[in-house]
């Protein structure tokens, strides 16, 4: 006899379930429509399931063509529950068996036919039949677990392949263990198939969904009833190059002076009383609050933004009211059309944030239209970021060597190392592209050390006094002074490749004397393992010689706008600073020297050294090598 004490709690739980999901908006994405069908589904089995087993055990009362309908319902929704959880499976792992509809059709043949074989049984009896003694399973009745197990195998195929299109390794631990239960389940189902437990494990593996994709909690905004930055993004990367949208967005103007001034309470409620009026006035888009008083209403391709824009507009003439919240606001905004562009999401999120920079330095009382040349930029900088975070990561950073020669002699006397990085292409990345990428990231500090031991590697695998180097300058970050353990690191990788740290010439910038004291402490620190500092382009920003003169630096690099304006319009402030210099026991080097002519001015002035494309543009190490070697 079948045993219902484990049915009917379960659908009583599932019921509720059902209440709480579908009383909150869903943001609409294929995961969480798959989740409302998986949840439909699961409740139809269960209720079917309750249904067809009194069926069963009631056969002398009830007509047979009933039992026939409530099983042959029971068994085809079993198929069903088995293939959804496949499909969410699939969509968690953004397989293209779970998005592409003719692998969806393949996938599920197996349903289709074993669906078919489950209502002809009245006829063939070789899933199962009823006759006078009552309810009895075919011969292919064990087919319903093969099914089963056949889609977890699939499920746990695409776990293996997929693994890595999980963002967070929490995701991927859900998705294992709910598979892992539906197994469970399925094995409980075949030993004791009179106590309905399946319905039971169904529903632990439909919680384990719900607390780690499902809950629309992840994805609302905590102060109002819109989406959040999470929810854009999930459906961002479910559209993107799939159909043509646009997104409009606008922000407080001046928002963190504003939440200064009304406070955190009051500015809470204001999002919340823009958040209700965004719902109500555009009910047929998703809007989403994008963190820092900036909102987005998704719209198709065709959106009148000029008409959102005077709405809304309109709307901010007058103070936000709330119980306690008085607010006067005005708003800046943008509009992106997303077109025939074929962009990555990343592209996508970093135009949209660099967008609300942009409409919150203008002026205009007006949107700003986002156009190609941005995205464009914007798509170029995302590439570079990706290949500066692979070049990183698997040491293809490359050096580059520009001479630097005696102003008097003409011979080379050292060497600036450069870094360089290659796109996906192959092609050389210009550094005025990757280096304020690399410090806007925090990745300057990785770079400069993969430069730094790539220089060491070079002094110890070359002649280098052979061909006349007495140093090799590398420039150091500010980002990197900022590391207390700056010091050691370097000396570490002189001690590893043998190299005297006296050879090695630290550039840094006038940016890293912004914090006197700072820079002085690590200079110390640095200098005391034998290293030496260089300060590089002199003039270009916080020029002031009493700050220079109390840290030990050896030369001093005169920035090419100082050089060149010297060339062009000779006066007596240059050759004034290097006497100085001089005086104050620093060598000089001028930087940006193109032509024969402004090496012989610079050497007039008493500039020790030259460094230019007029020597020779910054070359790889081998070329380097091949030049000078023979020397």
């Amino acid at each position: 006899m079948w045993n219902f004490n484990y049915a009917i709690p379960s659908l009583l739980v599932l019921c509720i379930f059902l209440g709480y999901y579908f009383a909150l908006p869903r943001i609409p994405v294929r995961m969480n429509r798959i989740f409302v069908y998986l949840i439909l589904v699961e409740f139809l089995v269960m209720l079917t399931d309750i249904v067809s087993t009194w069926a069963c055990i009631n056969y002398d009362i009830v007509p047979v063509i009933l039992v026939y309908l409530s099983n042959a319902i029971y068994f085809i929704l079993f198929f069903a529950r088995a293939y959804c959880f496949y499909l969410f499976t699939a969509s968690v792992l953004r397989s293209s068996w779970g998005i592409e509809r003719k692998k969806r059709i393949i996938a599920h043949i197996p349903v289709v036919v074993l669906s078919a074989i489950v209502v002809s049984s009245p006829w063939h009896k070789l899933f199962f039949y009823v006759d006078e003694t009552g309810y009895h399973s075919g011969k292919l009745y064990n087919l319903l677990y093969v099914l089963f197990a056949y889609f977890l195998l699939l499920s746990f195929g695409l776990i293996i392949q997929k693994r890595h299109n999980v963002r967070r390794k929490r995701e991927f631990n859900s998705v294992f263990s709910y598979n892992m239960v539906l197994i469970i389940g399925l094995v409980f189902r075949y030993v004791f198939p009179k106590y309905l437990l399946m319905d039971t494990f169904c529903i632990l593996a439909l919680s384990i969904i719900y607390l780690s994709f499902g809950n629309p909690d992840f994805y609302l905004e905590a102060r109002t009833w819109i989406f959040n930055s999470r929810g854009f993004r999930e459906l961002i990367e479910e559209i993107n190059n799939e159909k043509r949208y646009t997104v409009f967005g606008f922000i407080i103007d001046n928002y963190k002076d504003i939440r200064e001034l009304y406070g955190n309470r009051q500015m809470d409620q204001g999002i919340s009383l823009i958040g209700d009026y965004l719902r109500k006035a555009f009910p047929s888009n998703q809007i989403f609050y994008y963190r820092d008083g900036r909102f987005i209403i998704l719209g198709d391709y065709g959106f009148d933004y000029k008409e959102a824009y005077n709405l809304i507009k309109n709307e901010f003439k007058t103070p936000w009211l709330s119980d306690d919240a008085e607010l006067y606001l005005d708003i800046v905004a943008m509009v992106i059309h997303f077109g025939d562009h074929k962009l990555r999401v990343e592209n996508v999120l970093s135009i949209i944030s660099e967008s609300f920079e942009k409409a919150s330095e203008t002026e205009e009382d007006n949107v700003v239209v986002i156009g190609n040349d941005i995205i464009d930029l914007s798509t170029r900088q995302t590439d570079i970021k990706r290949a500066l975070k692979y070049a990183i990561e698997q040491d293809r950073v490359k050096v580059f060597l520009q001479p630097i020669v005696n102003s008097k002699t003409g011979r080379l006397e050292g060497a600036e190392a450069l870094t360089r990085i290659t796109d996906t292409d192959g092609k050389i990345v210009p550094p005025s592209l990757f280096i304020p990428i690399a410090e806007k990231n925090g990745m300057i500090s990785h770079l400069g050390e993969r430069v730094f031991e790539h220089t060491c590697k070079f002094i110890k695998t070359y002649d280098v006094k052979g061909m006349g180097l007495s140093w090799i300058n590398v420039n150091l970050s500010p980002i990197q002074l900022l590391r207390s353990d700056i010091a050691d690191r370097l000396l570490a990788y002189t001690k590893r490749y043998d190299v005297d740290p006296g050879f090695i010439h630290l550039e840094v910038t006038e940016e890293a004397m912004i914090d006197e004291n700072l820079l002085l402490k690590r200079m110390e620190e640095i200098t005391s393992n034998g290293f030496f500092f260089v300060l590089d382009d002199y003039g270009k920003g916080y020029s002031n010689i009493s700050r220079v003169k109390n840290c030990s630096f050896v030369n001093i690099k005169l920035d090419m706008s100082i050089v060149s304006d010297h060339c062009q319009k000779p006066d007596a402030l240059l050759p004034a600073m290097v006497s100085t210099f001089g005086t104050l026991g620093f060598n000089t080097t001028a930087e940006g020297i193109e032509n024969e002519d402004m090496a012989k001015k610079m050497a007039e002035i008493g500039v020790d050294y030259l460094q230019g494309f007029y020597f020779s543009r910054p070359i790889p190490i081998e070329e380097f090598v091949s030049r000078y070697e023979k020397r």
